[in-house]
């Protein structure tokens, strides 16, 4: 059993989370605390131990470890001549955009989400179209009236889906997602589907990937996958996408490789082999310990923050939180607890959608990490209301 309690100390290691002031913690980015699986440490030693870093090919082991992942976790055939490598799912999207699109098309999101996606489709030229979610109070889900009206727009050309979704954690079911497809194909839109933390899912829920759900889903479709989020191994570069339809293949293909976003670095591959093909137990019990996180932190809520709702999420390890009940301004809020107490958040406005009322909580640390962040909360929302 891997022991997740034990606390690195990551300050001063170059850490983009951990660039930070002594007495301020970082609960913001995407970035859990754990050391990776020791099997993918070990596959990284021994690359370094040869002493030569020189250009890579990508191996048959790369293609092989994916393909065998997807078939046996995920329940879906990915065959080897739709997979290309990819420094990352963001350079991925990025690139994609540029091709599948052209200046001036609008790119359909679902908000609040993944705020890079604006950056990729407003840094090319293209409009960002939001399709704003639903939510109850509890839930998010798609109003696909909405969806088909902004599908329909005559500049229309692409869908970027995130699934399971980032930041409100659901994860679409094959239903919600086989009437994307439709919709998408019906107005000859492309979607583009960043399925970037499907391995990290509450134990005994599974994510369904889009290019599963049905022959259009699967030809209409790219999608963008990576070890990256569920192993901790952001900063070695590691990605990939598959696409079934040859025609959006070439394209894509063609687009990664004009931007130089093709090509291994020494440990890429490496470590992405290990994670697929040794890390599985070591992920169901990351998984675990999230879990139990995540009832941590709603449990604290109720208890001591009833002014907070934390949204039922069913993956990742970002908690998306509703702050309505204290302001309609979460980028005041989270400058306001970071001043306070040195906690520092994500604050929901960058996501759009109704993220104005919300605040985003990583809780991939260790429970000791996760209690100093939870106190720290307490009092910077409890010093808030006092000061209006």
């Amino acid at each position: 059993m891997t022991d997740f309690n034990k606390v690195v100390n990551r300050r001063g290691t170059g850490s983009l989370k951990w660039d930070v002031a002594e007495n301020e913690l970082p609960m913001w980015v995407a970035d859990m605390d754990f050391p990776t699986a020791p099997c993918v440490t070990e596959a990284v030693l021994r690359k370094a131990k040869s002493g030569v870093f020189g250009y890579q090919i990508v191996p048959d082991e790369w293609y092989s470890a994916i393909i065998n992942w997807w078939r046996t976790r995920h329940n879906l055939t990915i065959e080897r001549d739709w997979l290309c490598f990819t420094t990352g799912v963001v350079p991925a999207i990025t690139s994609s955009v540029k091709r599948l699109t052209n200046i001036g098309d609008n790119v359909v999101v679902l908000t609040p989400v993944y705020d890079i996606f604006f950056h990729s489709i407003e840094n090319t030229g293209r409009h960002t179209l939001e399709c704003p979610l639903a939510y109850d109070g509890a839930r998010y889900s798609i109003d696909f009236s909405d969806l088909e009206l902004k599908l329909s727009h005559e500049n229309s050309t692409l869908l970027i889906l995130c699934n399971p979704h980032n930041p409100v954690g659901k994860v679409w079911s094959k239903q919600e997602l086989a009437a994307v497809g439709e919709l998408c194909l019906k107005h000859g839109v492309t979607v583009l589907s960043d399925e970037i933390h499907c391995d990290l899912t509450e134990p005994g829920t599974h994510y369904v990937p889009f290019a599963s759900v049905s022959a259009t889903c699967r030809d209409i479709s790219v999608t963008a996958i990576s070890a990256s989020k569920a192993f901790s191994i952001a900063g070695l570069q590691s990605a990939a996408v598959f696409v079934a339809n040859e025609h959006l293949r070439n394209i894509v293909v063609r687009g990664l490789n004009s931007d130089e976003v093709a090509e291994p670095n020494a440990f890429a591959c490496e470590a992405t082999i290990a994670a697929f093909n040794q890390g599985g137990q070591w992920l169901d019990e990351l998984r675990e310990y999230i879990s139990q996180n995540r009832k941590i932190v709603g449990e604290y809520l109720t208890n001591n923050l009833p002014q907070l709702k934390l949204i039922a999420q069913d993956a990742t390890y970002l908690l998306w939180v509703d702050c309505s009940a204290v302001t309609d301004d979460s980028e005041a809020l989270c400058d306001f607890i970071r001043e306070q107490t040195g906690l520092y958040l994500n604050c929901g406005t960058k996501y759009r959608g109704n993220g104005r009322f919300f605040i985003r909580l990583n809780v991939a640390c260790p429970k000791k990490t996760l209690l100093d962040g939870l106190k720290r909360l307490k009092v910077g929302i409890e010093n808030y209301i006092k000061s209006k």
